[in-house]
């Protein structure tokens, strides 16, 4: 194990410790980018709030560029092409691009972690597996605040975290096998959303075997898509949204409490909790979703609208007072 003092290189400690690094980094300021470019990387802070990554001096790691965001850009901590890396109890704040970004990392540990007002993503996480996010805090991202992108494996959980002021609050991207819990998602253009959409040279899509549980989703009533370089500014417009299923196949919703969304401003979407098809955009229909058990109330236009064909979910025991289509099965005031 090696500790790392305030004025001292997060950088170089990585770089000789080499595979399998412990690094303590203890309480105070670290003005620095971060690459962590070995296997087996323990890297953890004294918490949140008291030791603080913001943006310095550092290498510029060779990885693939930021999705969404110029090339230019810097993210806090960065790893590519690794396994096994763990970062808990720091703050990551300022950064130009992502908070924290990995890319093509099996088996990924953020906990506990404070990702605050970086311009792109707080916490992003794309084409990779054993993908975990817990108990983290991520506000004032542009896009989103935690996002699983392009995780066909993704063996996901995103578990009891805090997130607020983005575009979009937590983003599963074609990414499958995640498992969406207790987290609370406040403030944002939209709470919570599961897409599935192909993009001109992406990876394949889909969103697939996902449970989404015992979340609060309330107050997301900023507005996205609409101003060319603000919140959402290569996406549609969306606001007031809570929880969108769009193209999803086999997602159980269950037990959510979505509540007080109302938009701000123009909306792709026209309800707190949206059931949609991406087909238009290259994905599919949204099928064989579950959606059980949920509390939808307060929003504004509707609580509910589902755009999908109905004797292909199982929808049951949710409560709503207003929805489209008014006689859905399934929703009860």
């Amino acid at each position: 194990m090696l500790v790392v003092k305030p004025g001292q290189s997060i950088q170089l400690a990585l770089d000789e410790a080499g595979p399998g690094a412990r690094i303590v980094l203890e309480e105070g300021v670290y003005e620095e980018t971060v690459w962590i470019r070995h296997d087996d990387v323990c890297l953890r802070g004294a918490g949140r709030g008291r030791t603080v990554l913001a943006p310095g001096g550092g290498v510029l790691p060779d990885i693939p560029k930021l999705h969404d965001a110029d090339a230019r850009v810097v993210s806090g901590i960065s790893a590519a092409g690794v396994t096994g890396v763990r970062i808990s109890a720091l703050t990551v704040r300022g950064f130009t691009g992502a908070g924290i970004y990995a890319h093509t990392v099996s088996g990924v540990s953020v906990r506990e972690v404070e990702a605050v007002d970086n311009a792109v993503w707080g916490v992003y996480l794309r084409e990779s597996s054993g993908c975990e996010v817990v108990e983290c805090r991520a506000s004032g991202a542009q896009y989103g605040g935690i996002a699983l992108s392009f995780c066909p494996d993704a063996r996901g959980e995103i578990t009891g975290n805090d997130v607020f002021r983005n575009a979009f609050g937590i983003f599963v991207d074609n990414s499958s096998q995640a498992r969406v819990l207790r987290n609370a998602c406040r403030h944002n253009a939209i709470g919570l959303m599961l897409l599935n959409q192909i993009y001109e040279g992406e990876p394949e899509g889909g969103v697939r075997d996902c449970l989404v549980a015992g979340n609060q989703v309330f107050a997301n009533n900023l507005a996205s898509g609409v101003q060319p370089d603000g919140l959402g500014a290569a996406g549609p417009p969306i606001s007031g949204v809570g929880l969108a299923l769009i193209g999803t196949h086999r997602v159980s919703v269950v037990d959510n409490r979505i509540h007080d969304n109302h938009p701000s401003g123009e909306s792709v979407m026209g309800a707190a909790f949206t059931v949609g098809s991406s087909k238009d955009w290259g994905g599919d229909d949204a099928l064989d979703n579950h959606i059980l058990w949920n509390q939808v109330t307060g929003n504004g236009p509707l609580d509910f609208q589902l755009g999908c064909d109905l004797d292909r979910q199982t929808i049951w025991g949710n409560r709503a007072d207003k929805g489209d289509p008014v006689d859905a099965k399934g929703w009860n005031p």
